[in-house]
């Protein structure tokens, strides 16, 4: 069932088009991210769900109802910020309580709810703490906390976890969707980090310059890119000018191959996208591409190669495997590891064009 749902939304600010024509559903109980770039709407997005802002063209439904003009302090949704947003002159406690207090809730219900909480982020004890007793992390659960009492039906975080430090915050990505799955109520959680959002995410839409590029689960996505600007900021990926040849088979290089794409008009000047992990190096003889090794960099699990073919195109590939720089290598891949994009295809188009072929063999 959709929670929440945009139609059309349009946002601008005098000139300034933030928002262009974003459309999506949101399903209870999954942790959806909005993944972009700066300055791309996403925080604008979370803002028009938050009631902060008002859209000026579209609908935003909630639970079925338009929710266009409805006040923030209506809606059942709680926002946890970057900068956590927290009260310094209060403690722990009075911080989480401080939105049931507003709702006059009896003394015992917010003590209990305030516990619990505190449990669900793993700081109970810290009730009577100043926040600047506090680590980061240990704030960032507060502020969590306080969002989560309230007991809302959406949980926005608007890049919540930015302000940590790497070790921490990869902790604090584990530990929110595991709170997510306990909780069972919807997170849509903001952030322009791929890796954060391939990791906790059970849906991703990915928006650029005020439209929604791509939306699918992690696998989707990172897999079957729709557009060069997604394969880009999605991982790392090797794009290589191509010739769709027929369904099923592409030319890299003038030389065929084949792939599992189909329904592109045959001749057709495409990109085909290798991710540096699916490239394997073997010899000349056996490779199916032919390229010199130009540099490689020790990573600790696997050793970066960059190589360029004989057209000059250059390749990363992720191997766990030592070679030599300016040795000639043979690099391999399966035809499942080819993907093609068209160039300028949106969404509805690619996912007829995927439903269209789906079941016919190569």
């Amino acid at each position: 069932m959709a929670i929440l749902k945009f139609e059309g939304v349009k946002k601008q600010f005098g000139d300034n088009v933030i928002l262009k024509d974003i459309n999506f559903e949101i399903e209870e109980g999954k942790f959806y991210t909005i993944l972009g770039p700066s300055g791309s709407g996403k925080t604008t997005i979370l803002r028009l769900i938050a009631g902060f802002d008002y859209p000026n063209g579209g609908s935003i439904y909630f639970a079925g109802k338009q929710i266009n003009q409805l006040p923030a302090n209506q809606r059942q949704v709680n926002t946890v910020f970057q900068d956590y947003a927290l009260f310094p002159n209060l403690n722990v406690f009075e911080n989480i309580a401080f939105g049931l207090r507003l709702k006059r809730m009896k003394k015992k219900e917010i003590q209990l709810r305030v516990q619990e909480a505190l449990a669900l982020v793993h700081l109970a004890g810290y009730a009577h703490r100043e926040l600047d007793e506090l680590s980061g992390g240990q704030k960032q659960r507060v502020a969590i906390a306080r969002a989560i009492v309230n007991r809302p039906k959406v949980l926005l975080l608007d890049e919540a976890l930015s302000a940590l430090d790497h070790k921490l915050r990869k902790e604090m990505q584990s530990e929110l969707r595991q709170l997510q799955r306990q909780l069972g109520i919807t997170f849509i959680f903001v952030t322009h980090d791929q890796e954060e959002a391939l990791a906790m995410s059970d849906q991703i839409m990915i928006i650029n310059e005020g439209l929604i590029e791509q939306s699918g689960s992690p696998v989707d996505i990172y897999d079957e890119p729709l557009n060069h600007f997604v394969a880009d900021f999605i991982g790392e990926s090797n794009m290589i000018p191509a010739t769709m040849v027929r369904d099923f088979a592409v030319a890299i290089n003038g030389k065929e191959f084949i792939c599992v794409d189909a329904g592109i008009t045959p001749g057709e000047q495409v990109e085909v996208v290798l991710r540096p992990e699916d490239l394997d190096i073997t010899t000349v003889e056996k490779g199916k591409l032919t390229a010199t090794v130009d540099s490689q960099l020790f990573r600790g699990v696997d050793y970066q190669i960059m190589v360029h073919d004989t057209d000059g195109h250059e390749w990363k590939i992720n191997s766990i495997h030592k070679t030599t720089v300016g040795k000639q290598i043979g690099i391999t891949f399966d035809p499942e590891d080819i993907h093609v994009m068209r160039k300028n295809e949106t969404q509805a188009e690619f996912d007829a064009r995927l439903e269209s072929y789906q079941g016919v063999e190569a």
